[in-house]
């Protein structure tokens, strides 16, 4: 099972970095918070204390260096299944990639200063692995497609698709004909995603772009959403300041001060403007000039979503899940460490659909994440039950997801 989102985690945090210390403070409701300044401390404060949850740690510490004293942690005293998360806030590719192979001791690093509620679904997700699917792994390998779907809910699956199919067979040949006499090419558009457990199998969705549509998606990457980040900015030619820095007195920041051509700024506005640099992993471009126009119709109605009550029958898919990611977008996810999303159903419909829908695109990809992994711990026959009750009304807004 995984753990309990509602109990509180006793987590040890060694080292002296002020914004992380207030920013896990004020998580008090989800967690019991250890702070040592050092790593002897810390040393010895696990040594009477073993039902620490999670341990996280600055690399630079008086006297000993983060990986040493996970070293110490994992080896030396044996505490394996607790996480260890390193902040190394370094831009040296060669020390991040020292760092990453020491997988067997440090179970996860941060170069950034990381958004806390990020952080605390990736402390529940390493809790999670290292005591309820490690254990079952043969010399370390990942066993993740081994993962089942709980019984009732295949049996709650089971019965809603195949009566949706029977009742709805009418509305398949309707909608059939309808894209077949509108452009040429196949009525079923099928295409690779990853579901449960990074499963790939063949996606099922009514047709609703032209024929050769995903060969344009390179042409079309300026008119994607999650990636216009950065427009006034680059107007400017100035950096922005940062939020939390202008609700401090002049001259003080709210972490360590960098200085960026010429300026100065705080190193957690530094990394966030980083961030929003980087290519967006998601796509979604509004006003798509490769939908058709029944294709249009059929996307803001989620009827184009219908084929795939066979994937839920065939045992690809779930009613109510996250939804499957093309492989592009998978691999960019995993390389990312949001592993997590995966240990849940694939779905139809899930939370960040209904959270979500309707905005008009105002999303972020941390939001979407962070839905997504919240269901991956949180799921439940009854949740999905009132999920879908919540996706009825978000069908007949404009907005597609």
């Amino acid at each position: 099972m995984a753990p309990n989102p509602q109990e509180k985690i006793k987590l040890l945090y060694i080292g002296s970095y002020a914004e992380i210390i207030d920013a896990l403070k004020e998580k008090n409701d989800e967690a019991e918070i250890v702070v040592m300044d050092n790593g002897l401390r810390g040393i010895d404060y696990l040594s009477k204390n073993k039902d620490v949850g999670a341990i996280i740690s600055d690399y630079n510490l008086p006297g000993i260096q983060g990986d040493n004293l996970a070293l110490h942690i994992k080896k030396k005293m044996g505490l394996t299944k607790i996480p260890f998360i390193l902040l190394a806030f370094e831009e040296d590719i060669q020390f991040r990639d020292k760092i990453l192979k020491k997988k067997d001791i440090i179970d996860d690093l941060f170069i950034e200063s990381p958004k806390i509620e990020d952080l605390f679904i990736r402390i529940r997700f390493l809790i999670y692995y290292l005591n309820e699917i490690k254990e079952t792994e043969p010399s370390g390998i990942k066993t993740q497609n081994d993962y089942k779907i709980p019984i009732i809910k295949r049996l709650f699956d089971i019965i809603v698709s195949a009566t949706a199919l029977l009742i709805l067979s009418p509305v398949f040949l309707i909608v059939a004909f309808a894209i077949r006499l509108e452009s040429r090419g196949s009525v079923i558009y099928k295409s690779k995603r990853v579901g449960t457990g990074y499963k790939i199998f063949d996606f099922l969705k009514f047709r609703s772009m032209y024929t050769g549509a995903d060969a344009k998606l390179k042409d079309l990457e300026h008119l994607n959403q999650y990636s216009q980040n950065k427009k006034e900015e680059e107007k400017s030619g100035k950096i922005p300041p940062c939020p939390r820095c202008a609700k401090l007195p002049e001259g003080k920041y709210c972490s360590p001060v960098l200085y960026i051509k010429g300026e100065k700024i705080c190193e957690y506005w530094y990394n966030v403007l980083k961030k929003k640099d980087k290519a967006a992993t998601f796509v979604k471009i509004e006003n798509d000039p490769r939908i058709t126009k029944v294709g249009k119709f059929i996307r803001n109605t989620s009827i184009d979503e219908l084929p795939q009550l066979i994937n839920v029958l065939k045992g690809d898919m779930s009613i109510v899940g996250n939804r499957p990611l093309p492989l592009y977008e998978a691999e960019q996810l995993t390389s990312d460490d949001w592993s997590a999303r995966f240990l849940a159903p694939a779905g139809i419909t899930g939370l960040w659909q209904v959270e979500l829908r309707g905005k008009g695109g105002i999303m972020s990809e941390d939001e979407r994440k962070g839905l997504d992994n919240k269901y991956a711990y949180t799921y439940s026959l009854l949740g999905d039950i009132k999920l879908i009750l919540r996706t009825i009304p978000a069908l007949f807004q404009k907005e597609n997801v």
